[in-house]
């Protein structure tokens, strides 16, 4: 990407209105991100990573560094939408306790920078991704892949963020539809 994106809007200058989903995958050491630009029907897949923390600092500090990392791609992307996938029940107490704190720094950044946040279970994004709740890791991530032609080599976690954002790309193309029947 040459040019700075417009807040929400597409990398280039003069291109459509479409809008830029940043999906994430929240964790407390690892948390993945992916970009996605949503022009009609069609997504492009503009970035993906992985912010982490050094595992040996104290929490606080950890929630600090990835509450700095998600500011700045903030506002280096300009967002229009986040959106985070809600946290699996099945974890432990202790590891649901750090991730709930995990999300609340995640959380706490997107609000100071007006970014709205959308969520979605698990079982959505599978649907929407790969048509099955209950797909696997790697049929979801083919299917990213098909999606949004995105052809670079990524981390499971900055996966699983660009299928959060697809699943909330594929809710707004089901909405419009939905509204175009007046349904």
């Amino acid at each position: 990407m040459s040019a700075r994106p417009e807040p929400g809007g597409p990398p280039a200058r003069g291109a459509s209105r479409g809008i830029l989903i940043l999906g994430i995958d929240p964790g407390s050491r690892h948390t993945g991100y992916g970009a996605v630009f949503k022009d009609g029907p069609a997504l492009r897949a503009v970035e993906a990573g992985t912010l982490s923390c050094p595992a040996r600092e104290p929490l606080p500090r950890r929630l600090a560094e990835l509450a700095r990392q998600l500011g700045e791609l903030v506002d280096r992307l300009r967002p229009a939408t986040a959106v985070l996938e809600s946290p699996f029940h099945g974890l432990n107490p202790r590891s649901l306790i750090v991730l709930a704190q995990a999300r609340g720094a995640l959380l706490a950044t997107l609000a100071a920078r007006d970014v709205e946040v959308r969520e979605f279970t698990p079982a959505e994004v599978k649907s929407a991704v790969a048509g099955n709740g209950r797909a696997g890791k790697d049929e979801v991530a083919r299917m990213v892949r098909l999606l949004t032609s995105y052809r670079e080599e990524c981390s499971e976690d900055a996966t699983d963020a660009l299928a959060v954002a697809v699943c909330f790309a594929q809710r707004l193309r089901m909405d419009r539809i939905a509204a175009d029947f007046g349904t």
